[in-house]
């Protein structure tokens, strides 16, 4: 865990193909935004749908059912052409190429990493557009004012999915095992905060403890 030193840090594991990611991404921008004075912000990805996992949608018929529940309990929306997507069945959610794109984007602009794994969601779950696609990453980025060349050039290049290993690698060492898990981070010490189904008020005494905690 040597990529989080003193200070503290909130660190949001996620997936882009994680449906209750989506159902919590709101909430988690709203949490980031409201706090990002007092602490700094990081997002990794965690890998849900890599090596024989990657498959098409198709491969995984829980997800209408899950989605439907997502959008009760969170919310959260299913655009019209990811609906399209889901019942094509044929597109495959590979979480390494997504996490390449997010480590890209992220390595442009850190302090908006939060930001990045929403645009990741958005992109997938609201336009129905393939994570693996790189101008999909692209579009992300010149959307947001960053250097399209330079995402395009570390896709190309290895870079996005060495980054993206190492993410895996470091949810693994935090002992992540399910998405979204939200951490607040201190040297070698770990706190789960609450994620999916939590108020930003919840978010925000949880936070105000471990804080607290962290400055005596």
């Amino acid at each position: 865990m040597d990529r989080f030193d003193p200070p503290a840090k909130v660190v949001y594991v996620t997936d882009a193909y994680c449906g209750w990611c989506w159902g919590f991404s709101e909430r988690m921008g709203e949490f980031e935004a409201a706090n990002r004075h007092r602490v700094e912000f990081t997002a990794i990805s965690g890998g849900l749908f890599v090596g024989e996992r990657a498959k098409p949608i198709a491969s995984y018929p829980h997800i209408p059912e899950a989605n439907e529940r997502i959008a009760r309990l969170t919310g959260a929306v299913f655009g019209e052409k990811y609906q399209e997507l889901l019942n094509q069945g044929r597109m495959v959610m590979n979480s390494l190429d997504a996490a390449a794109g997010l480590a890209v984007l992220r390595a442009q602009a850190p302090d908006r990493a939060v930001h990045w794994a929403r645009e990741l969601h958005a992109a997938f779950y609201g336009r129905g557009l393939d994570l693996s696609d790189r101008a999909t990453i692209a579009g992300i980025a010149a959307s947001n004012g960053l250097d399209e060349s330079r995402a395009l050039h570390e896709l190309a290049g290895g870079f996005g999915k060495a980054q993206a290993e190492s993410d895996f690698e470091l949810a693994r060492k935090l002992d992540v095992v399910s998405y979204p898990t939200l951490l607040f981070v201190e040297g070698s010490n770990v706190h789960k905060l609450p994620a999916t189904g939590a108020t930003l008020d919840t978010l925000r005494e949880k936070l105000d403890e471990l804080l607290f905690r962290a400055r005596r």
